[in-house]
């Protein structure tokens, strides 16, 4: 598996989860990172994303609710969710570009629900 989704669960609404992805070592050169999500019935779409130079991009939907980070040394990115609502049910999915394309990782499902 070259990219490593985790930390997905059941949360109240108004509630925090911290999505992690882990790339594997044979993934060189990455240029951005990023996390998308897809909910039953609609097409998958845009969360955040973070260039190599630190740019951050977020969808209107999450601004001031998701914070999106990497760390480098580790191969890794992360999705820190705050505030959370029952619209933001989805599988999450996070993804990585470079010089040879996209790689997706699994998808973790995130269940927000009193």
């Amino acid at each position: 598996v070259q990219l490593q989704a985790s930390g997905g669960g059941l949360v109240q609404p108004g509630g925090s989860l911290r999505l992690s992805c882990l790339a594997s070592d044979s993934i060189r050169g990455i240029k951005i990172r990023a996390w998308y999500r897809q909910s039953p019935g609609n097409q998958r779409e845009f969360v955040a994303s973070i260039t190599d130079g630190g740019m951050v991009t977020y969808a209107d939907s999450v601004k001031g609710r998701f914070t999106i980070s990497r760390d480098i040394r580790m191969n890794t990115h992360y999705l820190q969710m705050s505030n959370l609502r029952p619209e933001d049910t989805a599988v999450y999915y996070c993804n990585i570009g470079n010089h040879l394309g996209e790689v997706w990782g699994l998808g973790t499902q995130v269940t927000v629900s009193s």
